[in-house]
């Protein structure tokens, strides 16, 4: 979905920074648009490429390990909904992304028909139950990156969704025909994406 985000806007640039990378298991999907990568998490994998950079941070605690405004692209993969201070976060993303270079933060959709449904039935959010906490805390809305994009100095702010989505109490995911025609409703994830447009 990042991949794809990016390769339709033709953005590229010399440093991508993954900011909650696990493995790194991004880079072989962009490492045709960026020069560099720079991976950021709070503990270090063995799995991890050594030919790529890894930075460690514990992201609730300590600020991401780099410059202001050194950064092409910042993306942060299912990662939000793991912090404790979401605004704190973005606010991180958007200091080490350089001017008109961009933030990508991915999350799990609540807006989803089985999120919603489960919402109802259960009074949580569908990736927010007892077997997700506590490593999901924090469940985003559109409205609130939208919100965050506005307070940030971010524009042409954009939500886009992932066009893959299970089911409700089945192992089985709809078909991508009927997601390409109701994606939010339909998908798991959702992707934000804003152009960072003053300094």
């Amino acid at each position: 979905m990042v991949a794809d985000a990016l390769r339709a806007r033709k953005i590229s640039g010399e440093l991508i920074v993954d900011v909650g990378c696990g493995t790194g298991g991004l880079w072989p999907f962009v490492q045709d648009r960026f020069s560099r990568y720079v991976g950021v998490d709070g503990m270090g994998y063995a799995e991890f490429p050594e030919a790529i950079e890894f930075r460690q941070a514990d992201l609730d605690r300590e600020p991401v390990p780099m410059a202001d405004h050194s950064a092409d692209v910042v993306v942060a993969v299912e990662t939000i909904e793991h912090l404790e201070n979401a605004r704190a976060f973005v606010r991180e993303l958007v200091r080490i992304t350089k001017p008109h270079g961009w933030v990508l933060i991915t999350t799990p959709n609540q807006r989803s028909l089985l999120s919603l449904a489960t919402l109802v039935l259960k009074g949580r959010f569908s990736a927010f139950q007892d077997p997700h906490y506590p490593a999901h805390i924090t469940a985003m809305l559109d409205v609130d990156f939208l919100r965050m994009a506005a307070e940030n100095g971010l524009g042409a702010a954009t939500i886009l969704h992932s066009g893959h989505g299970r089911i409700g109490l089945t192992p089985w995911h709809y078909p991508r025909r009927l997601t390409a025609l109701l994606p939010r409703a339909l998908s798991d994830n959702l992707l934000f994406i804003a152009e960072k447009t003053g300094p």
